[in-house]
């Protein structure tokens, strides 16, 4: 995992597993956390390719969680007191890691175009992002909805798709 985005990457999926809940059981959690996770990490590496790109990021602060909070009506509860979080959520990285999410070719695609960026040694293995399981959609059935996702996807997707198509992923 890229370590200058692990902030971002972990308070980014921790948004979409908040917005998306999976079914209950310790199971179906781990195997969309790992699926959320893996998306973030793709996103932000993408969006982030490379160490002045991630250090100008820590000097200007990520988005925050505010936006995506009233598009999706998923905000931090009155007796929430752990939300020191959501400031760490980027909104472009969180509309990238939908798109990924609910489109498994995209995300093979975006997996090529990781190699172009310095973090492509960084973010481990994508199997269960670009190749999931029944089992993985089962868990994260709510999390890769095409039609739930669309709201959140659509704010950034042409820009994530112009940084494939920029390297060479060729997406149609």
């Amino acid at each position: 995992m890229p370590a200058d985005l692990t902030a971002l990457i972990a308070a980014s999926a921790r948004w979409l597993l908040a917005a998306y809940q999976p079914p209950t059981g310790a199971l179906s959690r781990a195997l969309a956390e790992a699926q959320a996770r893996q998306a973030a990490t793709l996103a932000a590496s993408l969006c982030y390719p490379t160490s002045m790109d991630v250090e100008l990021l820590h000097l200007l602060a990520p988005s925050g969680s505010h936006r995506l909070d009233w598009l999706t009506g998923s905000g931090p509860h009155d007796d929430d007191t752990d939300i020191a979080w959501r400031t760490w959520v980027d909104e472009t990285v969180v509309s990238w890691a939908a798109c990924l999410l609910a489109e498994p070719a995209l995300a093979t695609r975006a997996q090529e175009a990781l190699a172009a960026t310095e973090h492509h040694t960084e973010t481990g293995s994508l199997q269960r992002l670009t190749n999931p399981s029944a089992l993985d959609s089962e868990a994260a059935a709510l999390l890769r909805h095409p039609d739930l996702l669309e709201g959140i996807a659509v704010l950034h997707r042409p820009h994530l798709l112009e940084r494939l198509n920029a390297h060479g992923a060729g997406v149609s």
